[in-house]
């Protein structure tokens, strides 16, 4: 059975940092590339970032580039988003998703709609 499990939210000044784990069980990341994607209140969902199934690739929201980084340990299963000088706009339930089919991050990963997501961690920027 797929599951994802995302851990590593909390509160956090502007300026501040945060590294996001999305713990994977059941399959291989070498099979599926891995989204991050975020929703705030009153928005719709927006992708922050990919990294495709071989590690090769990954993309960024222009939004986050330059400021996050999408990264993943094989060995543990596990893909992270360490998150920099974030910002009161960033916060947002922050989720990880998998999906086999759009494994190369193509351009659309934004707006596909992945097969398998997590339950999300809450991620605050306030003074």
């Amino acid at each position: 059975q797929l599951q994802l499990v995302e851990s590593g939210g909390g509160l956090v000044q502007p300026g501040g940092s945060l590294r996001l784990s999305c713990a994977a069980s059941g399959f291989t990341l070498n099979n599926y590339a891995i989204g991050w994607f975020r929703q705030a209140p009153g928005k719709e969902r927006e992708g922050v970032s990919c990294i495709s199934s071989s590690g090769g690739r990954t993309d960024y929201a222009d939004s986050v580039k330059g400021r996050f980084t999408i990264s993943r340990d094989i060995a543990k299963n596990t893909v992270y988003l360490q998150m920099n000088s974030l910002k009161p706009e960033d916060t947002a339930l922050y989720y990880c998703a998998a999906d086999r089919l759009v494994s190369s991050c193509p351009h659309f990963w934004t707006t596909y709609d992945m097969s398998y997501w997590g339950k999300g961690t809450l991620v605050t920027v306030s003074p």
